[in-house]
């Protein structure tokens, strides 16, 4: 780089494609899933929120599904 460059007299601004990156909303999660990923930000260095969107990204690119099973309750009658 040239030492005439100054860069401290560029004006910053904001990634005009920020917006197509990412999408901001509202989630709600149970208390123990927010753990684990807060524990595993801790280990990993990365924050939670990135490793929530990264196991997400995963999924959908790997086109994984979720195998959901409902079980009946059993009531006992006496």
């Amino acid at each position: 780089m040239k030492k005439e460059y100054d860069l401290k007299k560029m004006k910053s601004r904001k990634n005009p494609y920020a917006n197509r990156l990412k999408k901001q909303i509202t989630i709600r999660l149970d208390n123990n899933t927010i753990e684990y990923f807060k524990e595993l930000a801790r280990e990993t260095g990365f924050s939670y929120q990135t490793l929530i969107n990264l196991y997400l990204k995963d999924c959908a690119e790997n086109r994984k599904k979720l195998r959901v099973q409902w079980i009946e309750p059993s009531f006992k009658q006496q």
